[in-house]
């Protein structure tokens, strides 16, 4: 097997146990592994005696992954994808309701120390980004998107307080020479910053915002939720591990607005009217962090953040009265 697939994976999931157990799986159910990656929760969930478990991923080394576990567990169904597409994936193969869906939505190991991938500053690679090797490079967003349009990609996606004088420098630079490499964009963002002042370094929120725009990972995630309510059958649980300040907004803003519980503008306003039943509701309030314990272990769990919902039997938008007795009696 070439080298890039390897079965073998040195990513140690996060919050393993807190997503299992928030997932509550139930015998012969039928579930989803929205990020596959190195295995641990699929292998995780395929220990308890459920039916049928969905792995899906975009990354064809993490698929070369889940086919190899799937040899072992038929019960495993690998598919290759994006987990936004994924009522499109599971209605190909002919599946309409799921008791449940996980997604991991932090980066795995493998992806990160493959200096090829162009993830990490950590090694010289090229600026790739791609977790799927299609569409644009982050290499080819550094050359075309003008000085405006990657100041807001570094401020949106990745937080990051000298957005405008990075985009400029980026937009200088390349008029010099293009951006292709890992070292470039790193000895750039640093001479922008200056060196390392605090326990991160200055690079990592310009590497983080071009991974989300090469990858669209927030659109993805939105596709994620708004899927979950149309597969979820009643008392289904959505699970979602985040590492990114933005998607634990999108999650949390989701539950609450399409859940039914609109939130006014101002806190001094009145609630908006309930004009439509909740479809999601939260299982617990607030977030579930990793443990000391987890966090000396693994210091890549240090921002993680898990958020855990339940699907009513209320209808999704445009669901017939056929499906929604269909869905209520599943």
């Amino acid at each position: 097997m070439d080298e890039d697939f390897s079965t073998a994976s040195r990513h140690e999931p996060v919050l393993l146990a807190e997503a299992v157990a928030a997932l509550a799986p139930k015998e012969s159910g039928t579930y989803v592994d929205a990020t596959f990656g190195g295995g641990g929760y699929a292998r995780a969930l395929l220990a308890r005696p459920i039916g049928r478990l969905f792995a899906i991923d975009r990354d064809p080394a993490a698929i070369a992954r889940a086919r190899a576990l799937a040899a072992v567990d038929p019960r495993l169904v690998p598919i290759e994808g994006r987990f936004g597409d994924i009522v499109a994936l599971l209605g190909a193969r002919g599946v309409a309701r799921v008791d449940g869906i996980v997604a991991d939505l932090g980066l795995s190991s493998d992806q990160l120390e493959d200096p090829e991938r162009g993830f990490s500053f950590r090694a010289d690679g090229p600026l790739d980004m791609r977790m799927d090797r299609s569409g644009p490079t982050a290499a080819e967003l550094l050359a075309r998107l003008d000085e405006k349009a990657l100041a807001e990609i570094f401020a949106r996606y990745g937080d990051e307080p000298d957005a405008r004088r990075i985009a400029r420098a980026v937009v200088r630079a390349r008029e010099r020479a293009p951006l292709t490499r890992t070292s470039q964009l790193r000895e750039l963002v640093v001479a922008v910053k200056g060196g390392r002042t605090k326990r991160i370094d200055p690079a990592t929120r310009v590497f983080q915002a071009l991974r989300i725009a090469v990858n669209d990972e927030f659109g993805e995630l939105e596709r994620l939720l708004a899927g979950a309510v149309e597969l979820l059958v009643p008392g289904g649980r959505l699970v979602i591990v985040s590492f990114h300040s933005g998607e634990d907004r999108i999650v949390k803003h989701w539950v609450e607005t399409d859940g039914g519980r609109l939130r006014p503008r101002s806190r001094h306003a009145p609630p908006p009217p309930q004009t439509f039943a909740p479809r999601l509701v939260w299982l617990a309030r607030g977030v579930v962090r990793p443990s000391p314990d987890e966090l000396a272990r693994n210091p890549r769990a240090r921002s993680a953040r898990l958020r855990a919902a339940v699907r009513t039997d209320a209808p999704a938008e445009g669901e017939t009265e056929e499906n929604v007795r269909l869905r209520r009696a599943a």
